[in-house]
Protein backbone atom coordinates (compact mmCIF):
# COMPACT_ATOMS: atom_id res chain seq x y z
CA UNK A 1 0.00 0.00 0.00
CA UNK A 2 1.41 3.43 -1.02
CA UNK A 3 2.05 6.08 1.58
CA UNK A 4 -0.04 9.22 1.62
CA UNK A 5 1.94 12.35 0.63
CA UNK A 6 1.38 15.57 2.53
CA UNK A 7 1.24 18.39 -0.02
CA UNK A 8 0.57 21.30 2.32
CA UNK A 9 3.67 23.04 3.75
CA UNK A 10 1.85 23.84 7.00
CA UNK A 11 0.36 20.35 7.07
CA UNK A 12 3.88 18.91 6.92
CA UNK A 13 4.89 21.22 9.75
CA UNK A 14 1.88 20.17 11.84
CA UNK A 15 2.66 16.51 11.17
CA UNK A 16 6.25 17.01 12.36
CA UNK A 17 4.93 17.91 15.83
CA UNK A 18 3.15 14.57 16.25
CA UNK A 19 4.69 11.57 18.02
CA UNK A 20 6.77 9.19 15.88
CA UNK A 21 4.21 6.36 16.03
CA UNK A 22 1.91 8.41 13.70
CA UNK A 23 4.51 8.41 10.88
CA UNK A 24 2.93 5.39 9.20
CA UNK A 25 -0.69 6.49 9.79
CA UNK A 26 -2.33 7.54 6.53
CA UNK A 27 -5.32 8.81 8.51
CA UNK A 28 -3.16 11.24 10.51
CA UNK A 29 -1.25 12.28 7.40
CA UNK A 30 -4.53 13.04 5.59
CA UNK A 31 -5.85 14.87 8.65
CA UNK A 32 -2.74 17.07 8.97
CA UNK A 33 -2.74 17.71 5.21
CA UNK A 34 -6.39 18.87 5.34
CA UNK A 35 -5.77 21.10 8.35
CA UNK A 36 -2.55 22.41 6.82
CA UNK A 37 -4.32 23.26 3.55
CA UNK A 38 -6.82 25.37 5.48
CA UNK A 39 -4.01 27.07 7.37
CA UNK A 40 -2.18 27.76 4.08
CA UNK A 41 -5.31 29.44 2.74
CA UNK A 42 -5.73 31.45 5.96
CA UNK A 43 -2.13 32.71 5.89
CA UNK A 44 -2.45 33.60 2.20
CA UNK A 45 -5.60 35.63 2.93
CA UNK A 46 -3.96 37.33 5.92
CA UNK A 47 -0.87 38.27 3.93
CA UNK A 48 -2.97 39.53 1.03
CA UNK A 49 -5.03 41.66 3.43
CA UNK A 50 -1.87 43.04 5.04
CA UNK A 51 -0.62 44.06 1.57
CA UNK A 52 -3.64 46.37 1.20
CA UNK A 53 -2.40 48.55 4.07
CA UNK A 54 0.61 49.67 2.02
CA UNK A 55 0.24 51.64 -1.21
CA UNK A 56 3.17 49.92 -2.94
CA UNK A 57 1.68 46.44 -2.47
CA UNK A 58 -2.05 47.21 -2.55
CA UNK A 59 -4.14 45.61 -5.29
CA UNK A 60 -7.87 45.36 -4.57
CA UNK A 61 -7.39 47.81 -1.65
CA UNK A 62 -6.36 50.62 -4.03
CA UNK A 63 -10.05 51.44 -4.47
CA UNK A 64 -10.22 52.30 -0.78
CA UNK A 65 -7.04 54.40 -0.90
CA UNK A 66 -8.41 56.32 -3.91
CA UNK A 67 -11.77 56.85 -2.20
CA UNK A 68 -10.13 58.17 0.98
CA UNK A 69 -7.97 60.62 -1.00
CA UNK A 70 -10.76 61.79 -3.31
CA UNK A 71 -9.22 60.24 -6.41
CA UNK A 72 -11.53 58.94 -9.12
CA UNK A 73 -11.01 55.19 -9.53
CA UNK A 74 -10.01 54.25 -13.07
CA UNK A 75 -9.49 50.49 -13.38
CA UNK A 76 -8.37 50.86 -17.00
CA UNK A 77 -5.08 52.35 -15.81
CA UNK A 78 -2.20 50.00 -14.98
CA UNK A 79 -1.98 49.25 -11.26
CA UNK A 80 1.46 50.91 -11.02
CA UNK A 81 0.03 54.20 -12.30
CA UNK A 82 -2.83 54.00 -9.82
CA UNK A 83 -0.37 53.33 -7.00
CA UNK A 84 1.85 56.24 -8.04
CA UNK A 85 -1.17 58.56 -8.11
CA UNK A 86 -2.13 57.55 -4.56
CA UNK A 87 1.46 57.82 -3.34
CA UNK A 88 1.97 61.25 -4.85
CA UNK A 89 -1.31 62.44 -3.36
CA UNK A 90 -0.10 61.26 0.05
CA UNK A 91 3.24 63.00 -0.47
CA UNK A 92 1.53 66.15 -1.73
CA UNK A 93 0.35 67.30 1.66
CA UNK A 94 2.04 70.22 3.35
CA UNK A 95 3.50 73.61 2.54
CA UNK A 96 4.30 74.22 -1.13
CA UNK A 97 8.03 73.95 -1.88
CA UNK A 98 10.44 72.62 -4.45
CA UNK A 99 10.94 69.54 -2.29
CA UNK A 100 7.17 68.88 -2.25
CA UNK A 101 6.95 69.16 -6.06
CA UNK A 102 10.01 66.93 -6.42
CA UNK A 103 8.54 64.27 -4.09
CA UNK A 104 5.21 64.29 -5.91
CA UNK A 105 6.78 64.14 -9.39
CA UNK A 106 9.22 61.38 -8.43
CA UNK A 107 6.35 59.33 -7.00
CA UNK A 108 4.75 59.40 -10.45
CA UNK A 109 7.81 58.99 -12.58
CA UNK A 110 9.88 56.62 -10.46
CA UNK A 111 13.02 58.40 -11.66
CA UNK A 112 14.97 61.51 -10.79
CA UNK A 113 13.24 64.85 -11.26
CA UNK A 114 14.73 68.35 -11.01
CA UNK A 115 12.59 71.31 -9.99
CA UNK A 116 13.73 74.86 -10.69
CA UNK A 117 11.95 78.10 -9.92
CA UNK A 118 11.81 81.21 -12.14
CA UNK A 119 10.58 83.95 -9.76
CA UNK A 120 10.69 86.67 -12.42
CA UNK A 121 8.31 84.61 -14.58
CA UNK A 122 6.12 83.53 -11.65
CA UNK A 123 6.68 79.90 -12.43
CA UNK A 124 8.68 76.73 -12.00
CA UNK A 125 9.92 73.90 -14.22
CA UNK A 126 9.79 70.16 -13.64
CA UNK A 127 12.51 68.39 -15.61
CA UNK A 128 12.44 64.61 -15.96
CA UNK A 129 16.09 63.56 -15.75
CA UNK A 130 16.01 59.74 -15.79
CA UNK A 131 12.95 59.24 -17.99
CA UNK A 132 13.40 59.27 -21.76
CA UNK A 133 10.34 60.68 -23.52
CA UNK A 134 7.04 61.65 -21.92
CA UNK A 135 6.00 59.62 -18.84
CA UNK A 136 2.87 57.54 -19.51
CA UNK A 137 0.88 59.06 -16.63
CA UNK A 138 1.78 62.71 -17.22
CA UNK A 139 -1.86 63.84 -17.16
CA UNK A 140 -2.30 62.45 -13.65
CA UNK A 141 0.87 64.22 -12.52
CA UNK A 142 -0.33 67.50 -14.04
CA UNK A 143 -3.62 67.32 -12.17
CA UNK A 144 -1.90 66.65 -8.83
CA UNK A 145 0.63 69.45 -9.42
CA UNK A 146 -2.29 71.80 -10.15
CA UNK A 147 -3.80 70.83 -6.80
CA UNK A 148 -0.63 71.43 -4.74
CA UNK A 149 0.79 74.53 -6.43
CA UNK A 150 -0.35 78.08 -5.72
CA UNK A 151 -2.72 79.35 -8.42
CA UNK A 152 -0.46 82.27 -9.40
CA UNK A 153 2.48 80.04 -10.42
CA UNK A 154 2.82 78.61 -13.92
CA UNK A 155 4.40 75.21 -14.40
CA UNK A 156 6.47 73.96 -17.35
CA UNK A 157 7.51 70.38 -18.02
CA UNK A 158 10.83 69.46 -19.64
CA UNK A 159 11.53 66.03 -21.06
CA UNK A 160 14.68 64.23 -22.15
CA UNK A 161 14.78 62.60 -25.56
CA UNK A 162 17.22 60.38 -27.40
CA UNK A 163 19.46 62.33 -29.77
CA UNK A 164 21.71 61.01 -32.53
CA UNK A 165 24.74 61.40 -30.26
CA UNK A 166 22.96 59.23 -27.66
CA UNK A 167 22.39 56.30 -30.01
CA UNK A 168 25.16 56.44 -32.62
CA UNK A 169 27.48 53.50 -32.04
CA UNK A 170 25.53 52.53 -28.89
CA UNK A 171 22.22 51.12 -30.10
CA UNK A 172 21.87 48.52 -32.83
CA UNK A 173 19.31 48.89 -35.60
CA UNK A 174 17.28 46.14 -33.96
CA UNK A 175 17.24 48.02 -30.63
CA UNK A 176 16.23 51.26 -32.37
CA UNK A 177 13.44 49.43 -34.19
CA UNK A 178 11.87 48.40 -30.87
CA UNK A 179 12.29 51.83 -29.24
CA UNK A 180 9.07 53.89 -29.48
CA UNK A 181 9.29 57.05 -31.61
CA UNK A 182 8.14 59.10 -28.62
CA UNK A 183 11.56 58.48 -27.02
CA UNK A 184 13.41 60.23 -29.88
CA UNK A 185 13.70 64.00 -30.34
CA UNK A 186 11.13 64.99 -32.94
CA UNK A 187 9.26 61.69 -32.54
CA UNK A 188 5.49 61.50 -32.47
Amino acid sequence: MADFTITSPRGAELFSYLPAYYESSRVMQADMNAKGTEMDALYTALNETLDQFFVRTATWGLDRWEYELGIETDRTKPIEQRRSLVESKLRGAGKFSGRLVKNVAEAYDGGKVDVSFQPAEWGFTIKFVDTIGIPPNLEDLKSVIEEVKPAHLAVKYEFSYLLIRDIEGIMTLNQMEYTPLSKFAGGA
